[in-house]
């Protein structure tokens, strides 16, 4: 063995973030005996129950970062609303970020994002971006119909930072854009899904079984979603296709999520990417011979991706805070998931409850996808929360 290269229990990762998708990316290294440390500023974060060690700071800190660099033999981050200029100086000094610091950047604000798939022919809505407010009644008049979506350019997540407005409600002044926006034409009736994407440090791509998502029309979160989704063999592989197009555009190792919309004329465009692991990806722990996390953690250590194909057809079920909801809380039906044949639950550490928090997630798993989507009915009544 060359003796420059270090076996997985000899490399320590440095996390940026430490939310229940570090939780779940550190989980899915034990195997292997990997070492991580995370930057949070909660040293009771999600993923603290099984980091190595947590740095506190802010995910905006240049010195935390550079911190953690100092530390660690590779970078990663779980969130995009990070400082992604630093991570660039670390990378340009030598050390492995995956994904990379300039890929980041592109996804980071949604209009670069935009102009990135205009640029290399990736199919996505038609768009126009605006930097001031004041210029928006403007904007919008191009567009057909009587609605646009608007998406704030940061810091959008989790449903935020997304709005579907009525152009009479722009045109009165009844809707106020709360700054750098991206203005998008609205499909009306859309089909939702998303393709997880692998690539590794030397650019092999795998990608991973269609999913099929179905969003809460309140907060903007994904209810529920399914694999391998609804439609022929022939969309799959046209979807995935255009999914792995948008990644390579990218060049940089990681994992992708990519998000499409199907309109009513058949039409697939490229929503937008997240440069990390996804709630789309989550069934992916039990459901694929290898999940999500444990596909980064391959591409972290420079090893073999994994293969990709499903165990069985599989379904998540988000599981989140109700209206109202706030501070302790417990499952409601834990003896009746707990007793089902093929339903997991995931439980995020997180101390409190607020409506609409992510606070974890049931897999359910069945032979077939009809099956599957008849227990998943079931299911979806038993995932509910009652104050503690």
């Amino acid at each position: 063995m060359n003796e420059n290269v270090k076996l997985p229990a000899e490399l320590r990762i440095g996390l940026v973030g430490g939310g229940q998708l570090g939780k779940m990316l550190i989980e899915a290294s034990r195997p292997w005996n990997v070492k991580y440390t995370v930057l949070e500023n909660d040293l009771h974060c999600p993923a603290s129950s099984v980091a190595d060690k947590v740095i506190e700071g802010s995910l905006k800190d240049a010195e935390a970062i550079r911190k953690l660099a100092q530390e660690c033999d590779v970078l990663t981050f779980e969130i995009e609303h990070i400082n992604s200029d630093v991570l660039l100086e670390i990378e340009e000094s030598g050390k492995t970020v995956i994904p990379s610091a300039r890929a980041l950047k592109i996804i980071q604000d949604k209009g670069i994002q935009k102009l990135f798939y205009r640029k290399h022919g990736i199919p996505t809505a038609d768009f126009v971006i605006c930097d001031s407010p004041s210029d928006l009644a403007k904007a919008v008049q191009p567009f057909a119909g009587e609605k646009v979506v608007i998406k704030q350019r940061t810091g959008g997540y989790d449903g935020k930072g997304v709005d579907v407005v009525s152009k009479n409600d722009i045109a009165s002044g009844k809707f106020q854009s709360p700054g750098p926006c991206v203005v998008e034409h609205f499909h009306a009736n859309i089909a939702e899904y998303s393709v997880i994407v692998a690539v590794d440090r030397k650019g092999n791509v795998v990608t991973y079984p269609l999913i099929e998502m179905y969003f809460n029309p309140q907060s903007n979160l994904v209810e529920f979603l399914f694999s391998p989704a609804g439609t022929t063999a022939d969309l799959d592989s046209d979807y995935r296709a255009v999914a792995m197009c948008a990644v390579q555009a990218l060049q940089s190792p990681g994992l992708f999520a990519v998000e499409l919309f199907v309109t009513q004329n058949a039409e697939v465009l490229v929503n937008e990417i997240a440069p990390r692991p996804h709630n789309s990806g989550h069934h992916t722990i039990e459901g694929n011979y290898t999940s999500q996390f444990e596909q980064l953690n391959r591409i972290l250590l420079g090893l073999p991706l994994g293969n990709t194909e499903m165990v069985q057809p599989a379904a998540m079920i988000n599981l989140v805070g109700g209206e109202g909801q706030s501070g302790k809380c417990k499952l409601k039906f834990t003896d009746q998931l707990l007793s089902e044949r093929g339903v997991y639950v995931h439980l995020y550490n997180k101390a409190e409850i607020r409506p609409h928090r992510k606070m974890g997630h049931i897999t359910v798993m069945a032979d077939s996808l009809q099956a599957l989507l008849e227990k998943t009915g079931k299911v979806r009544e038993w995932a509910v929360f009652e104050q503690d």
